[in-house]
Parts: C-alpha cells; sequence; structure tokens
C-alpha cells in the first residue's frame, strides 16, 4: 500500500533525521516487495527529478516486473514508521552472469552522510555471497568522492574510469553547484566468492596496470605469456550495443581477426558520426590469447584508450574495456576519486585517452 511507506519527508529536518539514523536501530534494511515500486519512484524523483538516465526507475510496473523475474534485487533503507531515505539495486540481468551490477544508488538530501549506502551495499553483498555470487560491480560518479569512499569502506577497489559516461542532462542535487557536463565514472568491484584461477593474457602496454588492477580487487587470474599455438582467426566477430539514454555505445569482440582495426575504425566512425554518439567503449577477453596478439598488432593505428577491468565480467571470464570519446570535454581536475589508487588509475586512463588521440 502506497500510504504504508510514504511519509511527507518534508516534515522532517535534517537534524530530525540525522538523529533518528545514527540510532541505528530505527533505520532498517531490506528487500523491496514489487507491489512497494513506487518507492523507488518517489526517492529517484526526489533526488533527481526527471533527469536520471535509466527510464525504468519512473515506471512502476516494470519495476515490479523485474523483481518479480529475478532480474533486480532492490534494496531500501527506511525508517522503522516507513518512511524512505535510500535505494540500491542488484541487477543480474537476462544472462544470469556470475557478477552483479550494483546502482540506482540514492539517498535522500536529509539522509546524507550518514552511511546508508554503505549500509545497503553490506546488505546487497551479504545477499550475493550467499546465493554464490562471485562479486559486485559498480560504476561511482566522479563528480564527487562520496560514493567512492563508501565503496572502498565496504572493501571494494577501483579497476578503472569511464569518462563521459553520464549524460549532462542528469541532475543530482549532491553536485548541483557544476556545469553541466557529461561526467565520468569509477569502476568499483567488490568480491564475495572466489572465482576460478584461470589464465590472463594482456597486452604489453597496458599488462602492468591490468596486473595491479588484478592484485588489488584480489581475482584469480595469473597473466601469462602467449601460448605458442595462438594465432588470430582471418575475420574478425563483433556485437554493438547502442545506450540510447547515455548517448553512447559498447561494443563486445567476440573473435578477434586479422581485420580488427579496420572493424573497430569503422564500426567507431559510423557511431560517432552517422549515429552522433558521444562515446564508444569496447570490450575484450582477457582470458582469450587472441585478445594480446591483436591489440599487440595494431597498438598505433587504434584510437582508443584504456579504461579499465571488469573482473568475472561475463561468462567468458575478465574483460579489459578501452574507451573513445567525440569531442568530450575532460578535465582531469574536476573528476574526484577517494583513493591513492584510484588517483594513481585516473592519471593513467586520462594520460592514455591523450596518447591514443581518442577524443576526436
Amino acid at each position: 500500500m502506497r500510504d504504508a511507506y510514504h511519509r511527507d519527508v518534508a516534515s522532517l529536518n535534517a537534524h530530525d533525521i540525522q538523529a533518528r539514523v545514527e540510532g541505528q536501530h530505527e533505520v532498517e534494511i531490506l528487500f523491496l516487495d514489487p507491489e512497494d515500486s513506487h518507492v523507488l519512484v518517489d526517492l529517484v524523483q526526489e533526488v533527481y527529478g526527471d533527469s536520471y538516465d535509466s527510464p525504468w526507475v519512473y515506471e512502476e510496473g516494470e519495476i515490479a516486473r523485474r523483481i518479480v523475474a529475478g532480474e533486480t534485487k532492490s534494496i531500501i533503507a527506511r525508517l522503522t514508521d516507513g518512511t524512505p531515505l535510500g535505494h540500491m539495486a542488484l541487477m543480474m540481468g537476462e544472462q544470469r552472469t556470475p557478477v552483479l551490477h550494483a546502482g540506482v544508488a540514492v539517498v535522500t538530501e536529509r539522509a546524507r552522510g550518514q552511511h546508508l549506502f554503505t549500509r545497503m551495499k553490506k546488505y546487497g553483498a551479504d545477499w550475493a555471497q550467499s546465493a554464490d555470487f562471485l562479486g559486485i560491480f559498480s560504476e561511482a560518479t566522479a563528480a564527487h568522492p562520496y560514493s567512492q569512499k563508501a565503496n572502498i569502506d565496504l572493501g571494494a577497489v577501483e579497476s578503472g574510469f569511464l569518462l563521459g559516461w553520464i549524460p549532462k542532462s542528469v541532475s543530482n542535487s549532491a553536485a548541483a553547484s557544476r556545469t553541466a557536463h557529461r561526467e565520468s565514472v569509477a569502476l568499483f568491484y567488490l568480491k564475495t566468492n572466489n572465482g576460478p584461477d584461470r589464465p590472463l593474457y594482456a597486452p604489453a602496454r597496458h599488462r602492468e596496470v591490468i596486473s595491479a588492477i588484478v592484485d588489488a580487487t584480489g581475482i584469480h587470474g595469473i597473466i601469462q605469456a602467449l601460448p605458442s599455438t595462438a594465432h588470430v582467426a582471418r575475420s574478425s566477430r563483433i556485437v554493438v550495443h547502442e545506450i540510447d539514454d547515455h548517448n553512447l555505445a559498447t561494443v563486445s569482440v567476440l573473435e578477434s581477426g586479422e581485420d580488427l582495426a579496420e572493424v573497430l575504425a569503422a564500426t567507431r566512425d559510423r557511431l560517432v558520426f552517422q549515429n552522433h554518439r558521444d562515446a564508444v567503449y569496447i570490450d575484450f577477453s582477457l582470458e582469450d590469447p587472441r585478445t594480446e596478439i591483436a591489440l599487440e598488432a595494431m597498438d598505433a593505428e587504434l584510437p582508443f584508450g584504456f579504461a579499465g577491468v571488469f573482473p568475472n565480467r561475463h561468462t567468458g571470464g575478465d574483460v579489459m574495456r578501452l574507451q573513445s570519446l567525440h569531442n568530450i570535454d575532460i578535465h582531469q581536475d574536476d573528476i574526484a576519486t577517494g583513493s591513492d589508487f584510484g588517483r594513481s588509475l585516473l592519471e593513467y586512463v586520462v594520460a592514455d585517452l591523450k596518447r591514443t588521440g581518442a577524443n576526436h
């Protein structure tokens, strides 16, 4: 019932909520029932207005469908009187990959600073561990450091930065003073269970940073030399996914062939100049030795810079992501980080974007 959850939060001032949240026995964290999907709609509208970049969070029916189908575990924080304070989702998607995607993290302005995000994600991580998921990956806004530090407090580790990922149309009250432009996000991985031991094949240029990410995240990957029998196919196979609400595209390389440089360059040109996408991101399997062979052969030709690693991202294993932007205004000093490791990783990502000329 809507009234059972929805309270006039405006009648509670920040001091009232802080006092009640600090007495943590008055806050409860639980999974959202599908019939209470309006709670998420109300929270997103309070914090983002109509600007949030995933339209489904404004549709009660779609939220309920995802919960019932098992595609999403929706977590809320609320006072024991039913007043909603925050939300976070664990998304499995239709393919049921071994790693969950955490997102739709929303905390009302009056309840910020009370570690609700940390408590919700800890609740989700405990469930993920018991359900045998290997980990949780998430994108934390780099417009401010707060979400990143909350991830770090839980034991999550930065694994990359997606530059220009968030559309400039998204308005978050936590960064209201900033001039509107595309914002970047930090990638985080929170390990919840050990994955299988497996070899990783990293291109020489990025081997050191990939090794550092693998070590920091604690995944069971071992960077190895190429097997002598490894070779690329004659033709490449890719899958393109255009994301309209972000005005960008992702490309998954299923098979690296001799024509990969030409295929990726042509795909980028089509997406940017014909479809007017602001950015293109390419995913390569690190468990496929052909990735290393192909990237070594075309490093100087490919206008894509290093973005990061998605541990255990697909059934096929760990993924390296490269990124290419189209005249996006990127200022490193405007991108917040939450740790020394995150800062050094961001410096590497920005430097590689410039080295490859991947913002034109």
